[in-house]
């Protein structure tokens, strides 16, 4: 488990508006998601004196919003301070990240009021976007569904519109009653992201079962597939009043169909998945009973979000038969196991081919989704990830080709390769490694 690191936000306002950004979709930690300005306490900002104006609040908060104020925006605070042109600082509230995210900030969001608005530069290596909006305006852009952002921001927004003026918020945290719900959040308007845990892959441990749908058309759980009747019984009271009409599966993995069909039985409603999917569940004994089913495929459409049609997208590679659904403006694409926010992908076996995975990524790249949801994650901003999958994968490939050109068996391959892999997972490795022996064997690149 990673630590959990102090972190401030910066809100500044001044009468009604709220300096907000947009991230940079190649940062690391959160990209492309709106934001405030703001960063993690450094080990400096715990030492040193402040002016009288900013010491009703820690001094290491302090220090680290005055030093992420001038590092990302160029301002100065305490000059702001000296010259009257802040009126005062609220703290707002503390926010912690969720367990389910590999980074974990408590992140103190601090509202900075000022009179008049600075001259600012902002820095282009951390914000794509960055502007003086009032809150209608930022709840437009969310509404829109094109705004991703954590619930905090989100809140802050929604607050904000309500009341500028406003100097706290008691319910910023993200929190949910593990014992009884699965985690949920809406980081895009009208796409539920719910969180059960599964039997997945480590370094995951929970697969995404998301919700979408406007009222009035077919509302889809695509993947629901908690690990146990325990957490079965989480998901079914987290999704008991989001009227789910139907079921969708991406493949049929097991960290991505169990429970399935117990759901759809449960909720009467039918499950759509592809033919390939469909033929593999069959072997399962009593898998679709009294279950009815949807075969789709490219192109056919299952839904609406925010009045716009989703359809079926195949995106075979990792499995024959993976589906992606996405709206055809592309504001979001539900990429199943195509990428990992966490680890890699494992293209092996009758049903991985890593000729099929390397075009099915170039061909999202090409579509240019605004937000890729995977399975196991956050959603990321853009398609800086899937290029990086494409990248690290060409990359292996290279290392495979050198090393069997030079009479290395697979066995050998796999340990100078992934030799800090943890052996639970050299078996996955290695399926990887004969894929890529497998397509460049078709492509005559090993002779």
């Amino acid at each position: 488990m990673k630590p959990i690191l102090d972190a401030v936000a910066i809100i500044l306002t001044h009468k009604d508006s709220v300096f907000a950004i947009k991230r940079q979709n190649f940062l690391k930690a959160f990209p492309g998601y709106w934001a405030f300005p703001g960063g993690k306490v450094d080990e400096a900002d715990k030492v040193g004196t402040l002016p009288a104006f900013f010491k009703k609040h820690p001094r290491h908060l302090m220090n680290a919003l005055i030093r992420e104020s001038h590092e990302e925006l160029g301002i100065d605070l305490i000059e702001l301070a000296e010259k009257k042109a802040v009126v005062d600082i609220f703290f707002l509230g503390l926010a912690i990240t969720p367990d389910f995210n590999p980074y974990r900030f408590a992140t103190y969001f601090f509202k900075v009021e000022l009179k008049t608005r600075p001259k600012m530069k902002v820095d282009e290596n951390e914000a794509f976007f960055a502007d003086w909006m009032s809150g209608k305006e930022l709840l437009d852009v969310y509404r829109s569904g094109r705004m991703l952002a954590v619930p905090p921001v989100l809140k802050t927004y929604s607050r904000l519109a309500e009341n500028i003026k406003l100097q706290e918020i008691k319910d910023l945290d993200f929190t949910y009653d593990d014992a009884t719900e699965v985690p949920m959040i809406e980081s895009i308007n009208g796409l539920k992201q719910l969180m059960p845990l599964s039997n997945t892959l480590p370094p995951a441990n929970r697969t995404n079962c998301f919700v979408i749908g406007d009222k009035g058309e077919k509302v889809f759980a695509v993947d629901p597939s908690p690990k146990d009747e325990d957490e079965y019984k989480k998901l079914v009271n987290t999704i008991k009043n989001l009227q789910i009409t139907d079921i969708f599966i991406t493949h049929h993995h097991i960290d991505h169909c169990q429970y399935a069909d117990q759901l759809a039985r449960d909720l009467n409603c039918p499950i759509s998945l592809s033919q390939y999917t469909h033929d593999k569940l069959l072997k399962r004994p009593g898998y679709f009973k009294d279950v009815k089913v949807r075969i789709v495929k490219e192109g056919d459409v299952v839904t609406k979000w925010l009045g716009k049609i989703v359809k079926v997208f195949e995106i075979p590679g990792h499995d024959e038969g993976q589906l992606a659904l996405a709206p055809e403006s592309q504001e979001w694409f539900i990429a199943g196991d195509l990428f990992q926010g966490a680890g890699t992908v494992v293209v092996g076996g009758e049903e991985g081919d890593m000729i099929k995975y390397f075009n099915t990524l170039r061909r999202v790249i090409q579509l240019n989704p605004q937000v890729l949801f995977p399975s196991h994650g956050i959603g990321l901003g853009g398609v800086e990830i899937m290029k990086k999958t494409l990248e690290h994968r060409l990359m292996r490939e290279e290392q495979v080709k050198e090393l069997y050109l030079q009479g290395h068996s697979e066995d050998k391959i796999l340990s100078t390769i992934y030799f800090e892999t943890p052996s639970k997972l050299l078996p996955y490795a290695l399926e990887n490694i004969r894929s890529h022996l497998k397509k460049l064997k078709i492509e005559n690149k090993l002779s």
